[in-house]
Parts: C-alpha cells; sequence; structure tokens
C-alpha cells in the first residue's frame, strides 16, 4: 500500500486538473475530493427530477442543470457538481467558465450512504452562504423519503418530509410539483450497492 502525502491545490490548479480528468472531482478548501460513480437508483431519481422539472419550467425564466454543472461557493472555498439545480434568469457563472455557476435558487442532492451525512450537514451549511438559494432537498434512494427545506427568512429554514407514495413535493421558491410515485419511477429498492453515489 502506497502513503500519499497530502497536499494543497489552490482553486486555480484544482480546476486545471478537472479539466483534464477523467473523473469528477469536489474541491474543499485546499482539498481535491474524487467523487464515487453514481447507482442506477441514483441516477434514475436525479433524472426523473431534472425531467420533470425542466418541462414544467420550459417557457418560464428558469434553467434547470443536473450533474455535470460545478457550483462554486466562494465563502467556503468549495467546487461542487449538486445533481440537480435550478437557476432563476440567466445563470452568474464564476470567472467566465460556462461550466460552474454562481446562483442557484434550488439545489437537490440524491442521498446515498457513504455521502448522506455531509449532504445533510457540511454541504447543507455550505449552500447557505449562497445569497440566492431558496430551497434545499435530500432524496434518499434507499427508500420512500425527501426532506425539503425552504427559506423563510435570514437564518431561517423550515422542513416538510415526504415518504409516502400518494405525496407530491410542491416547491415554495418555483411553481413546481411532482409525485412521489413519479419522483420514485422505475427505482429498485432492493438493489442497493455500496459503492453508490
Amino acid at each position: 500500500m502506497q502513503v500519499t502525502e497530502q497536499r494543497y491545490y489552490t482553486p486555480e490548479e484544482y480546476l486545471e486538473l478537472e479539466d483534464s480528468a477523467e473523473y469528477k472531482s469536489e474541491y474543499i478548501d485546499g482539498q481535491i475530493i474524487p467523487m464515487a460513480g453514481a447507482s442506477t437508483n441514483h441516477n434514475r431519481i436525479a433524472g426523473n427530477f431534472y425531467a420533470a422539472l425542466n418541462f414544467a419550467l420550459k417557457q418560464q425564466d428558469y434553467e434547470v442543470f443536473i450533474g455535470d454543472v460545478r457550483l462554486w461557493i466562494p465563502n467556503k472555498r468549495i467546487y461542487t457538481y449538486p445533481d440537480v439545480m435550478v437557476v432563476e434568469g440567466e445563470p452568474e457563472y464564476f470567472d467566465n467558465r460556462t461550466d460552474t455557476i454562481t446562483n442557484p435558487q434550488v439545489i437537490v442532492e440524491v442521498l446515498s450512504q457513504s455521502t448522506k451525512g455531509y449532504d445533510r450537514e457540511g454541504k447543507f451549511e455550505a449552500y447557505r452562504t449562497l445569497a440566492t438559494l431558496q430551497e434545499y432537498l435530500l432524496i434518499d434512494q434507499t427508500r420512500i423519503h425527501v426532506e425539503q427545506f425552504s427559506k423563510t427568512g435570514k437564518k431561517r429554514w423550515t422542513l416538510c418530509e415526504y415518504d409516502e407514495e400518494d405525496e407530491a413535493i410542491a416547491l415554495s421558491s418555483v411553481s413546481f410539483e411532482i409525485s412521489l410515485l413519479d419522483l420514485y419511477n422505475k427505482v429498485k429498492f432492493e438493489v442497493i450497492n455500496s459503492e453508490e453515489e
């Protein structure tokens, strides 16, 4: 086993490495963290949410992005790839890079065993530093369960939980609703992989 030396990377070094990398990595204040591969359930859920949302907002002043668009969080010095993001109006690009935005209104993360703690705590704390963020959804891929955090005021958020098939999630900052049946369409809960994203 080879021991690798921990080193600090500048944001510029990370972006240069990321531009030529075969696999995506996140950047957290000097550290580069490789992202695990996504499971089929993860992909189905993110795809279902993205497709329904993108269709619902097609003639409105919103853009919906999935997976490969990077988010820069300047207050925390983090580059990350949320599963789904909604931007009102035009995307604000960081440093004129059309692959990196800074102004999401809604962020959606599909949870996995390896990242759910970070998604729920550290990542949400970082996301809350974005002035444009109004909603954050955490979608479990191992069971029917969604947590929806909606901003109600400065440093104030409310939580709604959904865990029954006949329920529907209604976004509070965007006119959009999706049933849990549609969100979890074709998801096979018995197929759980410990290596999932």
